[in-house]
């Protein structure tokens, strides 16, 4: 099993490592990432640490980082090793295998009483009944954190038994988190669980990104866009309810007007979405502006994405249905403005003419319409003084530290409850 890592820029929360290691340790938590997501595990887990919590992190290459391994009180188990999506089928199931042998024998002999699941892994059904059950006979106590209360429905995929593991995972787990009032709402209405059992609390800031001293005029210099040219930045997993055939469209109604606007699309497609790529693609290489579309089709490492949040003017967010959007609070952790449809709890986030501008979902002519307003807007034209606003309005929304003290109370509750 691989120990090794790559060096990374540490984080802030590293360098206050030192002023935590007398914090008392009272509370032992495994925290079960998924083998992925290494934002919000690592914010999270630094967060716990500060608060005093004993930490046990099972994740992968993809989680791993230095301040995994310098954190005093943190355990990091890289149970899931590689996660390489080029390997061979026949390598994806045995590694799968391996890591659900090595972690059903980790959990059989782990002293923490709280299990914290970030994600599921791989196996969603297995993870979500059967492996909830074997954590419940070793009498641990099951927090969850919900990132989408039900993404088959998200996706236009749901059905009878994603709802049905759904909900079983839901009345196993002895607390939920969740990161808003509709998705509170959500799990009390379709899944009936007790309000009691549920926490909102804020999305924590995305501070595992390096921000380096690169300025956006160096930034749309290293993409080839000249300076003046109003850029506009899709960014992440590219499928049909991110809404990116959506921002196309808008874009070619704005680009058949105006030359001065660039488009930038940095991602790699989800799993299964490869044809709504290609199709993407096809409408961009029939429009006459096509070159003024900049793609970046595949992963981007954390060491090039504040290359085109720097480069882009503003970020938009065509969602067609979703639940909340770590994207949104990567581009506020970088000052950048944001356009986004008025779905699931996006509203609740965007303030109009200070952090960004909503417009209507599905609708790529409304869409159009709110780009040009806000290249129009004072928002865009003080651009330069509002990124620090933006910046200041997300740290204090969207604290680790809050979400550190609030989780760490919920472990306090759980453990009083728990029998000896």
């Amino acid at each position: 099993m691989a120990t090794c890592f790559p060096p990374k820029t540490l984080t802030k929360d590293t360098r206050a490592l030192g002023n935590m290691a007398a914090l008392p340790a009272a509370i032992e938590v495994v925290l079960l990432t998924g083998g992925f997501d290494r934002p919000y595990a690592l914010g999270l887990a630094m967060a716990l640490i500060a608060k005093g919590v004993r930490l046990d992190v099972i994740g992968s290459d993809d989680v791993d980082s230095p301040e995994m391994h310098l954190a005093p009180k943190l355990n990091f188990l890289n149970l899931h090793g590689s996660q390489r999506t080029n390997a061979s089928l026949a390598s994806k199931i045995s590694r799968l295998l391996v890591f659900y042998c090595r972690l059903i024998r980790y959990t059989s002999v782990a002293k923490a009483k709280i299990f914290h699941i970030l994600w599921n892994n791989k196996f969603q059904y297995f993870d979500r009944t059967l492996l909830m059950l074997y954590y419940k006979l070793l009498r641990k106590r099951i927090v969850f954190t919900a990132h989408n209360v039900n993404a088959g429905k998200r996706d236009s995929n749901d059905s009878w038994l994603n709802r049905f593991t759904l909900k079983v995972q839901y009345q196993l787990a002895d607390h939920i988190f969740v990161h808003t009032e509709k998705m509170k709402s959500e799990l009390l209405e379709d899944f009936g669980v007790r309000d009691r059992a549920v926490t909102v609390i804020p999305f924590g800031i995305n501070n595992s990104v390096p921000d380096t001293d690169l300025t956006p005029e160096r930034a749309k210099q290293r993409l080839g866009i000249r300076d003046g040219e109003r850029t506009i930045l899709f960014f992440g997993n590219i499928g049909p309810y991110k809404g990116a055939d959506l921002l196309v469209t808008a874009f070619q109604k704005i680009a058949a007007r105006n030359t001065d606007y660039r488009l930038i699309i940095a991602g790699k497609p989800r799993g299964g979405c490869e044809k709504y790529l290609e199709e993407i693609q096809e409408t961009i290489g029939r429009d006459a502006n096509r070159a003024r579309i900049i793609q970046k089709i595949g992963y981007v490492p954390d060491e090039d994405t504040e290359v085109y949040f720097k480069a882009a003017d503003v970020l938009v967010l065509p969602y067609t249905q979703v639940s909340q959007s770590g994207v949104l609070f990567l581009g506020y952790s970088f000052g950048l403005p944001v356009i986004a449809t008025d779905v699931g709890s996006l509203r609740e986030e965007i303030v109009e003419g200070r952090t960004g501008f909503l417009c209507k979902p599905r609708d790529p002519v409304d869409l159009a319409e709110t780009i040009e307003t806000y290249f129009g807007s004072d928002l865009f034209k003080f651009l330069d003084i509002r990124r620090q606003e933006i910046r200041d309005y997300a740290n204090e929304r969207h604290s680790w530290d809050v979400v550190g003290e609030t989780t760490r109370r919920v472990y306090e509750e759980l453990l009083e409850r728990q029998p000896s």
